[in-house]
């Protein structure tokens, strides 16, 4: 059993997870009075906003994931643990964690923030995961690359029509954000990068489908940004089926019920983005701490972002539920990341107040629909087309850590535009390939 060792009688900081705002809570304490450790089961920090551009060969994994340890490396009072947090003692002001070898560590703390984040949900049909995977992190993205071209490289070898239709039918559930910019890029491969450079398949013949219960694709948007997509979307020959849900599905086919009935489509590539569930370390807390938690698995946390009845405690980001109801995007929890690490440094003072409640400061909502194409509500401004794109790609840009990622990604994307839409990370090998044949077989 290791246990982490403390600086004389400086207070202890235990910040879990290295997500936005873990990392923003970590920064607001730099060069404060404490000792902090950052732990996470991951030695990156992940920029996940961008993952679908790693999954569809715009950007390479380290463009948006630099290493944790480079990220705080400025930050003397401040070092990361490769661990996973299975349980918080709230009675003894404990976190306790595995190490990579399976070695039990004890990390004691006076202040502790846990920034959990969230997974997928799949609306208590988690076997659909291996059918439908989702994006949350950077082996998701691999895994889906592999699926997504591997399904190309099998339909250049294959004979049979229906098998060739199967392996070129693309279905993505949910058309929130995350659905809408992986569907764009997947109609920009088929329509712009791949079709002269298949001999046996037309690229073009792909078919593309986004479904979601809702009415609308955005459904957090203003109509006319979400009617702007949709005509954009389908102007591609991406099919949009709205009012649509899944309630059925396996390794070559997905099962729909919308307006027309019950409809059976056969796809052997599926993508999630429909819904999320918070991290299990939410549940973990509740039971510490006798606190509730909603549907989506989220921690009822109060307005100062503190955990009930756990002194000392805060909860930010995916895995908690505010009064307000607040979305689950990286902007809030930076931005909660941000608030408590101040607290802290107030608190560390001798600042014995009542601090005011966490607010929200809302910088829009942003989404691309493919190259050259977005839409964005930001500072009271409704853009489409050119001006979206461009504003996004300076935010996101911005939002990046480290200038090397960020001229890289600049570079990528201004490749990706210029020459064709060059993809210049579209690697897989046989392995991704094997994957999608092996499901074929076992279904």
């Amino acid at each position: 059993m290791a246990e982490s060792s403390s600086t004389g009688d400086r207070k202890q900081v235990v910040i879990v997870g290295g997500g936005f705002g873990g990392v923003r809570a970590a920064k607001a304490l730099a060069g404060a009075d404490v000792d902090v450790t950052l732990v996470d089961r991951t030695n990156h920090h992940l920029f996940q906003p961008l993952l679908y551009q790693v999954a569809t060969g715009i950007l390479s994994p380290g463009l948006i994931a630099p290493a944790l340890r480079r990220v705080v490396k400025g930050q003397k009072n401040t070092r990361t643990l490769l661990a996973e947090v299975y349980d918080i003692d709230v009675d003894n002001r404990v976190v306790r964690s595995l190490g990579p070898n399976a070695q039990h560590i004890d990390l004691p703390y006076d202040y502790l923030v846990v920034a959990g984040g969230a997974g997928h949900a799949y609306f208590g049909h988690d076997e659909w995961a291996q059918y439908a995977p989702g994006m949350k992190s950077i082996e998701d993205a691999r895994m889906l690359r592999s699926q997504i071209l591997g399904s190309y490289e099998l339909a250049e070898l294959s004979t049979d029509d229906k098998e060739r239709e199967a392996l070129l039918t693309f279905v993505v559930v949910g058309a929130g954000p995350t659905g809408v910019e992986i569907t764009g890029q997947l109609a920009e491969l088929a329509q712009y990068v791949l079709p002269e450079e298949y001999r046996s398949i037309d690229t073009r013949q792909a078919k593309i489908i986004l479904l979601d219960a809702a009415p609308s694709v955005l459904p957090p948007f203003d109509p006319k940004l979400q009617r702007y997509t949709q005509r954009r979307l389908e102007k591609m020959g991406v099919e949009i089926r709205l009012n649509t849900a899944a309630t059925d599905m396996d390794a070559e086919s997905i099962t729909v019920k919308g307006p027309a009935g019950v409809d059976t489509i056969v796809s052997r590539t599926k993508i999630w983005a429909a819904g999320v569930k918070a991290s299990p370390l939410a549940t973990t807390l509740a039971k510490a701490t006798g606190t509730e938690t909603d549907r989506a698995g989220r921690l009822a946390v109060d307005p100062d972002c503190s955990v009930p009845n756990a002194e000392g405690v805060y909860a930010i980001g995916d895995m908690v539920s505010t009064v307000d109801r607040l979305p689950g995007v990286a902007q809030v929890a930076m931005q909660q990341g941000t608030y408590v690490g101040k607290q802290i440094v107030n608190r560390l003072k001798g600042d014995t107040t009542t601090p005011a409640p966490f607010k929200y400061f809302d910088k829009g909502s942003m989404a691309t629909i493919g190259a050259r194409q977005a839409v964005a509500d930001a500072m009271g401004l409704k853009l489409t087309g050119w001006p979206a794109y461009l504003l996004w790609c300076y935010v996101h840009v911005a939002f990046l850590i480290g200038w090397g990622n960020r001229l890289g990604t600049l570079y990528n994307w201004v490749r990706s535009l210029r020459y064709a839409r060059n993809r210049g990370h579209r690697l897989i090998d046989m392995t991704g390939a094997k994957a999608v044949a092996e499901q074929h077989e076992a279904a």
